[in-house]
């Protein structure tokens, strides 16, 4: 990885790893020949970055399953992805939020995946939510100039990045429950974990309980396969209780950083994040 630009995912969302992934690939050590498994993968910055040969990767969002399976497929492609921006972007110019609102109702009955692509660049914050009904809700960031074509490329770019990442793999994108990611794992597999953050409900794929979270706990505990958990260990304002509940066995590996929440530099907060290891 030295000297190697880190891929960075053409989705968004709150919470994404890729600032993190020099820390991650730095403590991950495992068998080449094992399985590498993410019951939770996201935007999939980490999985891109560890590049292993085989993996699983899994996750509850089918939005975001179908979209890096349209570019394993080589459905979605730099091209498709520029020729679909381009003729978005420019009306998204000329009509601003009134369009941004037409194309969340039209993903909202035909899924298509560039259209969760499109609704994810252009939102409020780069934000992933749905309502109860399970339709996508977010806001129009107010910007309607949001698709320049330096901006365009560089989402192309990512396209392309993420697909070479992918060429030659065994990699198999699987929309289900956390708990079915387990299910077959190996002494030589290495399960990695950032799952979302306990009681706090961004309707990204429904709220993550405490029960949720010590259940996951007692699966990390009981699987043959090694375990790397990514959780925030603390901040300036409270300490994560659970961390040191469930998992003070594991070895913990910790880093620092800053976190933004809001646009004022006051609101620029440090935060110990901990890959905690089973083995």
């Amino acid at each position: 990885m030295a000297g190697e630009k880190i891929i960075t995912p053409p989705i968004k969302c709150q919470g994404i790893k890729t600032k993190l992934v020099p820390f991650i690939i730095e403590n991950v050590q495992r068998d080449e020949n094992g399985l590498w498994i993410e019951p939770f993968v996201g935007t999939g910055a980490v999985a891109f970055n560890i590049a292993p040969a085989r993996a699983l990767l899994c996750d509850k969002n089918r939005h975001i399953i179908s979209f890096y399976q349209g570019i394993q497929n080589g459905i979605i492609n730099s091209s498709t992805v520029r020729d679909f921006l381009e003729y978005h972007g420019s009306i998204l110019e000329q009509r601003g939020g009134e369009y941004y609102l037409e194309m969340r109702s039209a993903f909202n009955q035909n899924y298509d995946p560039l259209y969760f692509l499109f609704l994810n660049r252009s939102d409020f914050n780069g934000m992933i939510r749905f309502n109860q009904k399970g339709e996508f809700n977010v806001p129009f960031c107010q910007k309607p100039h949001r698709f320049s074509k330096s901006y365009i490329t560089k989402i192309c770019n990512q396209v392309s990045r993420v697909s070479a990442a992918m060429s030659g793999r065994d990699w198999e994108f699987i929309c289900c429950p956390w708990q079915n990611a387990f299910a077959g794992a190996a002494a030589n597999d290495y399960i990695y974990l950032d799952p979302p953050y306990i009681g706090r409900d961004t309707s990204y794929v429904g709220e993550w309980s405490e029960e949720d979270a010590a259940s996951l706990a007692g699966y990390a505990h009981q699987t043959p396969a090694n375990v790397c958990l990514s959780m925030w260990k603390e901040n300036q304002f409270r300490k994560n209780g659970h961390l040191f509940e469930y998992w003070s066995d594991f070895t913990w590996y910790e880093h620092s950083h800053y976190y933004h929440f809001g646009a004022k530099e006051s609101n620029r907060h440090p935060m110990t994040e901990v890959l905690a290891i089973k083995r």
